[in-house]
């Protein structure tokens, strides 16, 4: 990571895992060209799970080659008078597997819908046995995370080096 004085640890970035609105998860297509797409992630420890619809590119990618990274991004927050943005983010790159164990299935789908869908969740039974067979499940087993945050304590000052409180006021000129 270039600008160390932003890293954070591992725990900051799955908390950002946690948080984001989506996730963009990067993958190589079958021809070799670089191909994006945005999912809606939970997780299990060091498990991400997504759905899918078992067939189309992204899940001929992963077949093909299953090595990806997962980009969150939370806690955005432009500052245009520094022509900077507040943010934090997670890097998270391993191996993607298809679920194919029915109990696993479940349990990711009710992760994500509970992530997503909590006020739906009295209708989460009924969703599943209409629609499990047709669902695709995956997950990436996570292989490493980096983490990184850029924020500004209450003062205006660059929160460095993981420093996660406001600190004390700048000193004033008498």
């Amino acid at each position: 990571m270039r600008r160390k004085e932003r890293e954070m640890p591992a725990e900051f970035g799955w908390q950002v895992a946690d948080k984001c609105d989506y996730a963009v998860l990067a993958m190589t297509d079958t021809v070799g060209m670089p191909y994006a797409v945005p999912l809606s992630i939970a997780r299990d420890g060091e498990k991400i799970y997504f759905h899918a619809a078992g067939q189309g590119e992204k899940t001929d990618n992963l077949r093909a080659d299953p090595n990806v990274c997962v980009v969150c991004v939370a806690d955005v927050n432009p500052l245009p008078q520094e022509f900077s943005t507040e943010y934090a983010s997670a890097i998270i790159r391993g191996r993607a597997a298809e679920v194919t164990d029915e109990a696993e299935k479940i349990m990711a789908l009710r992760l994500i819908c509970r992530r997503y869908a909590a006020a739906n969740m009295a209708e989460f039974e009924g969703a599943i046995s209409r629609s499990l067979n047709r669902t695709a499940i995956w997950r990436v087993d996570a292989a490493s995370i980096t983490a990184k945050r850029k924020k500004n304590d209450k003062f205006g000052r660059e929160m460095r080096f993981g420093r996660m409180d406001d600190g004390e006021p700048p000193e004033t000129e008498a």
